[in-house]
């Protein structure tokens, strides 16, 4: 037990460092190919962010440990809200522009609703894979062309600090960082496994805790550091934009390499809180635009809705003590 407790953290630091240099790197190399610092931020920095969590479900996956690739999907879903933004909110609060209430939580909502659809029949199939990587290419080449037509979102993309690395040290930066992510993940990955069967858990229940928690301390980390720096949409969009990498990229990946017949507490439990946290979210950005705190064209997220959604991931926590 202490040896897999041990090589969950030792996976966990590791894990994080990695995905850091290999950001870097790639950041640095698009950079040198000519790529603007508007795509470099929106692209390769958001989603590097999400690479802990697309190496761990692929390793868990060829481990035979689908169920804890899916837990960690939804998990760090519901983290990023409950936890991440609830957190980040309590240390400041943000100011949603409407471009965001049009376009990104539609999205989100309709994602979301959308691979429940997919799930229902209980079975993550190679077609629900492709059709949710498929989805992903065609958001992502769409919000990327919208987000740098949007003037206050290219602004702050401009400001936000990114690594400027030589060629040379970029590239053995950005396998560095690769080949560290591959190896932490397996370590990670390994530990959960062991940890879960000797405690008589499920994986799914280590992937929608210890695993998901971990692998979303980068988003943590980057949006409370563009929230720090008044940039809202970014730090907004750090989460959002995760959540629909994680429910269309990380969970398509146990459907593609190997089908995973889902267990039951999957919908009825973790996708319904998931879903009820989002729409939770999005209703909460909606009133709040009406409320007296909030400028023209802007809804207001105050320290009060960071308390909410972290006492929203508690409950959840609980339960999930009260189903084991």
């Amino acid at each position: 037990m202490l040896i897999a407790a041990a090589a969950i953290l030792v996976g966990f630091i590791i894990l994080i460092w990695s995905a850091d240099l290999f950001i870097a790197g790639a950041a640095s190399i698009a950079e040198s190919m000519g790529m603007s610092p508007i795509i470099i931020g929106l692209t390769i920095v958001s989603l590097g962010t999400s690479a802990p969590e697309v190496l761990v479900a692929f390793i868990a996956t060829m481990s035979d440990a689908g169920n804890l690739a899916i837990g960690n999907a939804i998990g760090s879903n519901i983290a990023n809200i409950g936890l991440v933004l609830g957190i980040s909110l309590l240390v400041i609060p943000m100011c949603v522009h409407r471009s965001c209430m049009r376009q990104e939580m539609p999205v989100l909502l309709t994602v979301t609703c959308g691979v429940g659809f997919l799930l229902l029949d209980g079975e993550l199939s190679r077609l629900d894979g492709y059709l949710m990587m498929g989805a992903l290419i065609l958001l992502l080449s769409q919000m990327v062309r919208s987000q740098v037509r949007d003037s206050i979102i290219s602004e702050e993309a401009e400001d936000e600090p990114l690594p400027h690395l030589p060629l040379g040290r970029a590239k053995l930066t950005f396998l560095l960082g690769l080949a560290l992510l591959i190896a932490s993940s397996r370590l990670l990955v390994w530990g959960a496994v062991e940890i879960a069967e000797q405690l008589g858990v499920s994986q799914l229940i280590i992937g929608l805790t210890i695993v998901a928690v971990g692998t979303s301390l980068p988003e943590l980390a980057a949006t409370i550091a563009s929230a720090l720096r008044g940039h809202a949409e970014i730090a907004l969009g750090n989460v959002i934009g995760s959540n629909l990498f994680n429910l269309l990229a990380v969970m398509a990946i146990p459907g593609i390499v190997a089908p995973e017949v889902l267990e039951p507490d999957v919908l009825s439990r973790d996708y319904l809180a998931m879903t009820a946290l989002t729409v939770f979210l999005a209703v909460a950005i909606y009133i709040s635009r009406r409320g007296g705190k909030a400028p023209p064209d802007h809804a207001y997220l105050g320290r009060s809705m960071g308390v909410v959604l972290v006492s929203f991931y508690a409950m959840y926590y609980y339960w999930l003590y009260l189903t084991i």
